[in-house]
């Protein structure tokens, strides 16, 4: 019998190690990042595991606190710049990206595929700090423990965290130029997919911030192997000066993780609420302050590190600016789904979870703004959740979202529908059990990153690890049902959600040229309802 062969697109167009390994199509390279980024994952998902069984007791019986105290570093170095920085970035808009703007691929597809490997360069540094031993000092690497006093492998993980800065910034200049040069003949700025504007504001923290913390590191790593005093005391230098510059990075650095986020819940909400995003200039135009005001709170970081209490109040004033864009997008969506045909389906039930766990972050965040109540909770178990409630509930709940929004777009293919709502119950269950115990915890004067504790804060603890084995299996079920889904599960239309979009126009999977025909676009890419902000009315 005669079998119809499959059309070519760009995953069966070479099946040859070097057709991956050497590719400069962009949505193969995304397909690295999501297999690289996924171990990365799972690394430190694992670190987690430990931390949370050994908090099980009050003592420290299962690690030594020496060992505990590297169980949390290599955790948050590892999710922090090996998974939360490069994930939907790197995954969901290399993909994504140059589809929606109506191009063939990326500005730059040489320095897309250098970037991947850069990133896995700088991982392997990492992954041989840890199995050396792991790096105790904090993910944030603070003076002078980290220049002197540690005696575990700070250069080695150092190392890996500078190169992987200049996959980061790389990946940021192609989408800027992208975005700027190769945008299809009447997609005009004000027609852009809001995943689009998110990913733009994202870069250009990229391209501005990253070089501040690789050079910081890079002075860690000088002024441990030299001796020379730029940030030790000991030395005549100074350790408020890391501080200032590590956090001139690493809280943009919190918006690098969740301003993607934010752009797939915008897509998420137009699509299954089938109606124009409310405000969409003021959706848009919030990604870009967001970008800009990030860049001017660092400070709030430094409450009690000895600033004067008069750049204390000024860093508090601006902290309370940036929740405002954060605010415009919250009551937007939410003006959106108002009134909306909305549907259920799970990367809407994701959608949902981010709307209200980010704003429970959020808000917890004007707390920590707060010169008085910042004194109270510093150090406490309420930074963890209020950090968890941000980057989890917001930055993986938003890419979760996003994977099983554009899973059909990507493999070709769709997934049980009725396993992956089931697994984001059980995320949001496990996730709101693992964390918010820790607001409680926290309030109440536990100290995060101690091994021990005291016995009257263990019934909060057995929830949090309770709650943490049941958000690890909800992770599980995901990974189980795409890999299934790969071969088993029904082949995708082109367009099963009825979305709007250029990436909707085009097969499931998309022909590696993604376009066999400029499109030339007419309307705003993502509108369900004729609307003045667009032009078309």
């Amino acid at each position: 019998m005669a079998t119809t062969a499959a059309p070519l697109n760009y995953l069966n167009n070479g099946y040859g190690a070097a057709s991956w390994l050497l590719t400069r199509d962009h949505k193969r390279i995304a397909l690295l990042y999501l297999y690289s980024i996924t171990a990365f994952f799972f690394l430190g998902g694992f670190f987690a595991l430990l931390i949370r069984l050994e908090l099980l007791t009050p003592a420290a019986d299962m690690v030594a606190p020496d060992m505990y105290n590297r169980l949390f570093t290599m955790h948050g170095v590892v999710m922090v710049f090996f998974f939360l920085i490069p994930s939907i970035p790197a995954v969901l808009g290399n993909f994504l990206i140059p589809i929606m703007v109506g191009a063939k691929d990326l500005a730059f597809p040489r320095i897309n595929l250098l970037s991947w490997y850069i990133y896995v360069l700088g991982g392997l540094f990492t992954i041989v700090a840890a199995i050396s031993g792991g790096v105790d000092t904090g993910w944030t690497f603070y003076a002078p423990y980290s220049t002197s006093a540690s005696n575990s492998h700070v250069i080695l993980a150092g190392v890996g965290i500078f190169i992987t800065g200049f996959s980061s910034i790389l990946t940021g200049l192609n989408f800027i130029v992208t975005v700027h040069r190769m945008r299809a003949p009447g997609l005009t700025w004000f027609r852009l997919p809001l995943f689009v504007w998110a990913h733009y504001a994202t870069s250009l923290i990229m391209i501005l911030g990253t070089p501040v913390i690789a050079i910081t590191v890079l002075l860690v790593a000088v002024e441990r192997g030299l001796h020379l005093g730029i940030f030790d005391p000991a030395l005549g230098g100074d350790p408020i000066l890391f501080q200032h510059l590590f956090w001139f990075y690493s809280h943009p650095a919190v918006y690098i993780m969740i301003l993607p986020a934010m752009g797939v819940v915008s897509e998420l909400v137009q699509a299954f609420a089938r109606k124009n995003i409310f405000g969409y200039s003021f959706v848009a135009f919030s990604s870009l302050a967001i970008a800009v005001i990030g860049f001017l709170v660092w400070g709030h970081h430094l409450f009690v590190a000895g600033q004067s209490t008069y750049a204390g109040l000024v860093f508090s004033l601006i902290s309370f600016f940036v929740a405002i864009p954060s605010a415009v997008k919250v009551f937007n969506w939410t003006a959106t789904l108002y009134k909306g045909s909305v549907s259920w389906d799970s990367p809407m039930l994701y959608a949902f979870g981010f709307i209200g766990l980010f704003t429970i972050g959020g808000l917890t965040g004007l707390f920590l703004a707060t010169l008085g109540m910042d004194i109270h909770m510093h150090d406490t178990y309420f930074i963890i959740a209020h950090f968890h409630y941000v980057m989890v509930g917001g930055a993986i709940f938003g890419y979760l979202g996003g994977l099983h929004y554009w899973w059909p777009k990507i493999t070709g293919r769709m997934y049980p529908e009725g396993w992956a709502k089931f697994a984001a119950l059980n995320i949001f269950v496990g996730f709101n059990l693992t964390f918010f115990p820790q607001f409680i915890v926290g309030y109440l004067g536990m100290p995060r990153r101690y091994a021990m504790y005291a016995p009257e804060f263990q019934v909060y603890n057995v929830l949090s690890t309770a709650g943490a084995t049941i958000l690890g299996v909800g992770y599980l079920i995901p990974m189980i049902y795409f890999a299934w889904s790969l071969k088993h599960a029904p082949r995708a239309g082109d367009n099963p959600w009825g979305a709007r979009g250029l990436e909707w126009e085009i097969p499931s999977p998309p022909p590696t040229e993604n376009f066999t025909a400029t499109p030339i676009v007419t309307e705003g890419t993502h509108q369900y309802a004729p609307s003045r902000e667009v032009g078309i009315v």
